[in-house]
């Protein structure tokens, strides 16, 4: 241990390591925002680190099973193509997110008061979910994506005490940052619908992978993080044309200072 920490090397892979997880975890994020999104409002931030928290147990597990692990990527049978127990995993996290996605989709579109479409910030949604319904879907897909990430770092760095000191930084990002985020994503109707079509990427990514066919995170972060960054721009100018338009719509007198 003592090595460990004054190895330079142990430290720029812990460095690259938790930059990598909060990268991974963004789409985690995503996900718990959105089921977070149909809870009372006092009881979501405390959810999300909750699905968070679970995240982070369920990534610390892997690891000490590491063994486990990389026996999961050993072939079990073959259909059309080899399948291994990782395959399966990612297969079944694929699905079930795709129809999450899609479901939430087409709430939020065709029952968007039900859905928790607020008007004002305040708004409760009129159907809320059960908080032990939304931990145990959050801890469905916490397995696959933390089974794709422990896979990552352990290709990424030799010593488990790193990575699992990698995990739990970036978790405590997260959480910092789950506030923010999820709110952000609840109070602006197209920016959740936005992230649910991120969602649905990542779930053909995840089936995808299962039968062999490689796609790099990257290439959808960009695609996403490009989509993100027009509807922010979007949102600008629809604040900016408000204004205007509250500016000019004040009786003459009312919008300077009185002499």
């Amino acid at each position: 241990m003592i090595d460990l920490i004054t190895s330079p090397e142990a430290w720029v892979s812990l460095g690259v390591l938790t930059l990598l997880e909060i990268v991974l975890g963004i789409d985690n994020i995503v996900f718990i925002s959105i089921l977070t999104g149909r809870l009372p409002k006092d009881k979501r931030l405390r959810a999300r680190r909750l699905g968070l928290a679970v995240a982070m147990i369920s990534r610390l597990a892997l690891l000490l099973a590491i063994s486990w692990v990389m026996k999961l990527q050993s072939t079990l049978f073959h259909v059309w193509v080899d399948w291994s127990g990782k395959d399966l995993i990612l297969l079944g996290g694929g699905l079930f997110l795709l129809y999450k996605a899609t479901h939430e989709i087409y709430e939020n579109i065709e029952h968007p008061l039900e859905g928790g479409e607020q008007v004002g910030a305040d708004r409760a949604p009129k159907v809320r979910a059960a908080v032990a319904s939304v931990i145990f879907q959050i801890m469905v897909l916490d397995m696959v994506f933390s089974l794709d990430s422990v896979i990552t770092a352990v290709g990424m760095a030799r010593h488990v005490p790193v990575m699992m000191a990698a995990v739990i930084l970036a978790v405590i990002v997260m959480m910092i940052f789950a506030g923010p985020v999820g709110d952000f994503v609840q109070d602006n109707p197209s920016v959740r619908i936005l992230a649910l079509a991120f969602l649905v990427l990542i779930g053909s990514m995840l089936i995808m992978e299962a039968t062999g066919q490689h796609v790099s995170k990257g290439y959808i972060y960009a695609a996403m993080g490009f989509s993100l960054f027009v509807q922010l721009l979007v949102m600008r100018r629809s604040s900016v044309v408000r204004k205007s338009q509250v500016g000019t719509s004040l009786p003459p007198g009312t919008g300077g200072a009185s002499g």
